[in-house]
């Protein structure tokens, strides 16, 4: 038997040898790598686990076993939540100091209870020398904290290795040996872990220390060969996976091999198994449209639309080429930036600056601008052209007795009443205050007075109702009318209009009056 356990004690040697050569290299190059100091504190408290442990072994009474037992678990059940924070920060999982303390809590109250066990048994109802072998083997009555951090420690080492088989598929083949080391890291020592807590080991033996040989083992190799420190791979999806701009893959022959986050929210039918797909062919699927750039040109730049069933998203994309040593092109990156917002705040400008923010009919410098050109283009045809020039009669009189609210509903009201006459064809704007302006063209003289004397009838008989007032406006209406072949210009027409407008006003208003 004495055989046996020196033999154990020179494994658990070599797996705190293993451990504290992994803590002198993550110091030496904690510089270097993301997550160096949750590692470094990681194979640190293994090394005090495996080394007390060894000790405790060799000594020959219960108080000293008690006491390497205590050293023991300054290292051992926070070993179980150290090792699930490296893996959260590997995979670049965010949790804040608060989620990451709160899994030392526990470990805590374990060290004290076992520190001061004899008060209280809550760890070890009772430590007895083995019956049959004597020290340093002991049988052990497990109290109910013992099941309370182990149930803790096998539960962080599972969910860190649920986490990372759950990873698994999605990692790169380049990263995926590092990957499998961290599993196995946590898979031997959790499994042994549990054959030990249901009594399936040897009795007196916890085989845990024995087994982080291999699972340090592996550290050590993945480490020289794999370069697992530098956390690489990880890092690189986590920034990828967390870029605002969608990021879309391509090999040297024009075919998806891989896709970010954002591309994937820009795609939402985009998926895992169209990896390989022909670009062509993936572009189709997720727009309906065939890909705007063939070939696939170096340092050009699109835009595309896409209708998500909630509206229109715009978006711009750029392509770059990727470069592998002397190979002229090693793939294709496609970037592409939702630009909806600025879309809309670039189409709500130009309606700020061609509309009037009250009426939503166009403005007068718009107007100017658009009714210039038909003019030009009715004189160029030989086509009639006409201009209608209105207003709200006592207008001030609402304000001044009902307020601008009242008289801002007014000016809707009566915008809309004109609408529902006037062909859609018809430029109507805002001519300033209380005054609007219409154009028409290839509309003859007594077709455009009989649309603004129905304008006119319409406003008239249909009264505004707001804040409980029934309000009836009326409004006058002055015509400008251009002959054919006539060189007038829009100017001179205004002038027209105007004229005719104030004769109706000066006639007794609520009336048409042609110059």
């Amino acid at each position: 038997m004495e055989s046996t356990v020196t033999a154990y004690i020179a494994l658990i040697c070599v797996s705190g040898v293993l451990n504290f050569f992994l803590f002198v290299y993550a110091f030496s190059r904690k510089e270097r790598f993301q997550g160096a100091t949750s590692f470094m504190l990681y194979t640190l408290a293994l090394t005090i686990y495996c080394f007390s442990y060894a000790i405790g072994l060799t000594s020959s009474s219960m108080e000293q076993i008690m006491f390497w037992t205590t050293i023991q678990y300054i290292g051992m059940p926070a070993a179980a939540s150290l090792g699930l924070v490296i893996v959260l920060q590997f995979l670049g999982k965010q949790w804040n100091r608060k989620q990451i303390a709160s899994l030392f809590i526990l470990p805590a109250i374990t060290l004290l209870l076992v520190a001061t066990n004899d008060s209280h048994h809550l760890y070890y109802k009772s430590i007895q020398p083995h019956a049959e072998y004597g020290l340093p083997l002991l049988d052990i009555e497990i109290g109910p904290w013992y099941v309370v951090q182990g149930i803790f420690t096998f539960s962080c080492m599972f969910y860190a290795f649920i986490l990372l088989l759950v990873r698994l598929k999605h990692i790169k083949s380049a990263y995926r040996a590092q990957h499998l080391v961290l599993m196995c890291g946590h898979l031997v020592p959790m499994a042994t872990a549990f054959l030990y807590l249901i009594g399936a080991t040897p009795a007196g033996i916890d085989p845990v220390p024995i087994v982080m040989c291999i699972s340090s083992g592996l550290y050590i190799w993945a480490i020289l060969s794999v370069n697992m420190l530098s956390l690489l791979p990880i890092a690189k999806e986590t920034i990828f996976d967390n870029m605002s701009e969608g990021v879309i893959v391509l090999d040297s022959q024009q075919r998806l091999i891989d896709f970010n986050a954002a591309a994937k929210k820009m795609f939402p039918a985009m998926q895992h198994s169209m990896i390989g797909l022909q670009l062509d062919r993936v572009w189709k699927q997720l727009t309906d449209m065939n890909f705007p750039l063939s070939p696939l040109k170096e340092q050009a730049s699109f835009d595309f639309s896409l209708d998500n069933g909630y509206g229109i998203s715009y978006f711009q994309a750029r392509t770059s080429q990727l470069q592998q040593g002397k190979r002229a092109s090693a793939g294709s990156l496609i970037m592409m930036i939702d630009m909806t917002e600025l879309k809309q705040l670039q189409q709500e400008l130009e309606h700020q600056a061609y509309y009037d923010g009250l009426t939503r009919i166009y403005n007068r410098t718009q107007f100017f601008k658009i009714s210039s050109q038909l003019l030009q283009q009715a004189q160029a045809k030989k086509q009639p052209f006409s201009l209608i020039l209105f207003d709200i009669d006592r207008f001030k009189l609402v304000n001044d007795s009902y307020g601008h609210d009242v008289g801002d509903q007014l000016l809707i009201h009566v915008v809309q009443c004109c609408k529902h006459i006037l062909p859609e064809d018809a430029l109507l704007a805002r001519y300033g205050g209380e005054e609007f302006i219409v154009a028409l063209w290839e509309y003859s003289s007594d077709q455009v007075r009989q649309l603004a004397d129905a304008a006119r009838l319409h406003i008239a008989s249909q009264p505004l109702y707001v804040n409980n007032l029934k309000l009836n406006a009326t409004a006058s209406f002055g015509i400008a009318h251009l002959q054919p072949g006539n060189g007038q210009t829009l100017q001179a027409l205004l002038i027209e209009a105007d004229q005719a407008l104030y004769s109706a006003k000066r006639n007794g208003r609520n009336q048409v009056a042609v110059k």
